[in-house]
């Protein structure tokens, strides 16, 4: 009888620790290949982790809410076989070896897949250069045949051309007198961790993953928790009732802790770690590393209020949630066609600029574990409908805290919400990556002076409208004062009146 540990391996995004949140497998449960077996959250996203080993939960070696360093033994499982030997995967599925080796790694005397997991090497980059995947490393049994690569090369495109989905970069020193061709790809993104639903095991409450860490931010135990659900599977309503009726259960890091804090308490001290601190890291390392610029303007958008509640009405937004935020999406990818100096980076290593001639659109979100900025991938690309159906999906994943490590990387531009908070606007702080971030403030019904033709003269009158106000903070190194100032203004036209989209098409 063989027993082997699975070592905590490294998401791919250069992180060194993790903490463990939930548990899917108690001593003794029986796992097969790639089976989820434990939650963990890193300094970006929770991500479900599969074990790379067929057998017997023999001990789970660390506690949940254990902080764990990559390469750390956390389970060790009774393979039930002579040390060595692999556990043979479900009928149908690759083993990991042949997974590497469909991904193109050929290299002799290299070390196999499941030997790295053990090592706790995996999502990191070999010394073969291999970069191993996180989640998934078989492949799903299917009938579906891999279709062999095809060879590329890079191919310059005319000089002058600013068309197409790719990226240009620009030597600040030279921009006005050089001509280079483009052809950077688009930068790959990984495959983001699958959600996986949670079986039942032993006498554990029926829950899916993200109630279970509902549950856990509100310091809920699931147990004394009345499942409504079929088969008694206990919902979020069941969760969100269950708080609002029992004593406080905070979020850690939340004003609502604080208050929840034991009477003569005078001080509360929670960890700085996971999101959180990522979140510090990035916003320090943005604020002293960019020159920050910011503008404002208010906006009339009581034509944009008219719209949405125009779309409301309309089947084809009959499942998708329609907000002024939507409007304010789609006016910024079109603005960015007329200024796509906007959409660029700042290359400090190489001196050059990155124009980017796609738009990857984040959306901040606040969840009780930090802030994160999720993106839509080709953001300029999509209808109406389509763009509303994504930042759905997109918000809707970051309140579960289930935004992955892939679906936050390569962002160009950034909007993020005030005013849900009845915040009237501020001074956001870019995304590190991207040289452009607006701040979309509260609607309000406020006084506003509106101008009339009658044919004699102009009058004035002073009239209830929807009036909103924006803030477009930017990176002054190569975006001037004239090229913010102009694309603020053709968002706001926008706003102000959405049939001045026809123009930017």
């Amino acid at each position: 009888m063989a027993t082997k540990e699975f070592r905590l391996p490294d998401p791919g995004e250069g992180l060194t620790e993790a903490e463990i949140v939930t548990w899917k497998v108690k001593v003794g449960d029986t796992v097969k290949v790639n089976d989820i077996v434990v939650e963990v959250e890193t300094a970006k996203s929770l991500v479900e982790l599969p074990v790379p080993f067929a057998g017997t939960v023999a001990a789970l070696l660390v506690s949940e809410g254990d902080m764990v360093e990559v390469g750390t033994p956390i389970i060790s499982v009774e393979t039930g076989s002579a040390p060595g030997a692999e556990a043979a995967p479900p009928a149908g599925e690759s083993t990991p070896q042949q997974a590497a080796s469909q991904q193109g790694d050929d290299t002799a005397g290299d070390k196999d897949v499941a030997e790295e997991i053990e090592e706790g090497k995996i999502g990191g980059t070999t010394s073969t250069g291999r970069t191993a995947v996180l989640v998934g490393y078989g492949v799903k049994n299917t009938e579906a045949k891999r279709r062999p690569r095809k060879a590329t090369a890079d191919v310059p495109e005319p000089e002058g051309e600013i068309g197409g989905r790719h990226e240009v970069r620009l030597n600040p020193t030279r921009v006005a007198q050089s001509k280079r061709p483009a052809g950077s790809p688009i930068p790959s993104v990984a495959p983001a961790a699958a959600m996986t639903a949670e079986a039942p095991r032993g006498d554990r409450p029926l829950a899916k993953p993200p109630v279970r860490k509902l549950a856990k931010d509100l310091g809920i135990d699931l147990g004394e928790v009345t499942g409504t659900g079929e088969g008694g599977v206990v919902t979020r309503a069941d969760v969100e009732q269950y708080a609002a009726a029992g004593p406080a259960h905070t979020a850690p890091g939340t004003d609502a802790a604080v208050r929840s804090a034991a009477p003569g308490e005078r001080e509360t001290r929670e960890p700085i770690k996971g999101v959180r601190k990522m979140m510090a890291q990035a916003m320090v390392g943005s604020a002293f590393g960019a020159p920050h610029v910011t503008e404002w303007i208010t906006v009339d958008v009581t034509k944009t209020m008219e719209l949405v509640e125009s779309l409301k009405k309309d089947r084809a937004f009959r499942e998708v949630k329609v907000t002024p935020m939507l409007v304010l999406a789609k006016a910024m990818c079109l603005a960015v066609r007329r200024h796509p100096m906007i959409n660029s980076t700042w290359d400090e290593d190489a001196q050059e600029i990155v124009v980017k001639h796609y738009v990857n659109l984040g959306i901040a979100a606040a969840t009780p574990r930090g802030l994160v900025v999720p993106n839509i991938k080709d953001a300029d690309a999509m209808g109406l409908v389509e763009l509303a159906e994504s930042i759905g999906a997109l918000t809707a994943t970051a309140r579960e805290g289930r935004t992955q490590p892939a679906e936050m990387a390569d962002g160009t531009i950034t909007i993020t919400n005030v005013g849900v908070f009845g915040v009237d606007l501020g001074t956001p702080i870019i995304n590190p990556g991207e040289s452009a971030i607006m701040a979309f403030g509260a609607v309000r019904r406020m006084p506003w002076v509106v101008e009339t033709d009658t044919g004699s003269g102009v009058t004035e009158e002073i009239v209830p409208r929807w009036v909103s106000q924006l803030a477009l903070s930017f990176d002054h190194r190569h975006i001037d004062g004239e090229l913010g100032s102009r694309f603020l203004a053709d968002v706001a036209s926008i706003l102000e009146d959405p049939a001045r989209a026809l123009l930017f098409a």
